[in-house]
């Protein structure tokens, strides 16, 4: 539980972040959105900001003052935003997800997660235990109860920390297509990766990992409910 005083020290906090975005971030900050399949492409980020990653939507920055948020910028042109913001809204407190601590027109402040993407993991050899699957899944099942349609969820959007699963972006969570992508991760879990990868503790190359990325959306878009 948080001290008393602990919730008048966020507050203020936030909003010197909120004051630093708008001055410092957002004027210098250079992203774009090239490809909608492909992560937004960072140009420039002011010091002492830091970029820490970009998903098809957006780009993740912190600051070093501010160790506990991040900060979530949409290129331009790239909509959802308030999507995403009314997506946090209904998954509420949840340890498996992030929140959003405030947003703007184009950002939103998140609580930041620490740990290592799956897609990650499997570059550097980092073992992925079943746990972490089964927490994924939890996860997933609890954004259901709260109305909502996990959509999109792969491994460069879902991570590791400390042996359990972490779901790091929900922006598409209000779309109710159909979707098996997390189905498909998990067959390539318990097929592929348990079976080879892991007990021949195999490194695969981010060109390697790229390439079946690709390939898979390419096979989605023909074939979206043919089975592997």
């Amino acid at each position: 539980m948080l001290a008393r005083n602990a919730i008048p020290f966020m507050v203020n906090s936030l909003q010197s972040l909120q004051i630093s975005i708008e001055r410092e971030l957002l004027p210098h900050l250079k992203l774009e959105s090239i490809e909608p399949y492909n992560p937004v492409v960072v140009h420039q980020v002011p010091y002492p900001w830091k970029c820490l990653g970009s998903g098809n939507y957006a780009a993740v920055l912190a600051h070093p003052d501010y160790s506990e948020q991040v900060v979530k910028v949409y290129a331009p042109g790239r909509p959802g935003i308030k999507e995403e913001a009314e997506v946090y809204r209904r998954l509420g407190h949840h340890p498996a997800f992030s929140e959003c601590y405030a947003n703007g027109e184009n950002f939103l402040v998140l609580k930041r997660l620490r740990g290592v993407t799956l897609y990650d993991c499997v570059n550097q050899g980092i073992p992925i235990p079943p746990q972490v699957i089964h927490d994924i899944d939890a996860a997933l099942e609890f954004a259901r109860s709260r109305g909502l349609h996990p959509h999109d969820v792969h491994g460069r959007n879902v991570m590791m920390s400390e042996g359990r699963g972490l779901v790091v972006d929900i922006s598409d969570f209000l779309n109710a297509a159909p979707c098996r992508a997390w189905e498909d991760v998990k067959r390539a879990y318990w097929w592929v990766y348990r079976p080879v990868l892991r007990s021949l503790q195999l490194r695969v190359p981010y060109a390697l990992l790229d390439g079946v990325r690709a390939g898979y959306r390419l096979f989605r878009r023909f074939w979206p409910w043919q089975g592997i």
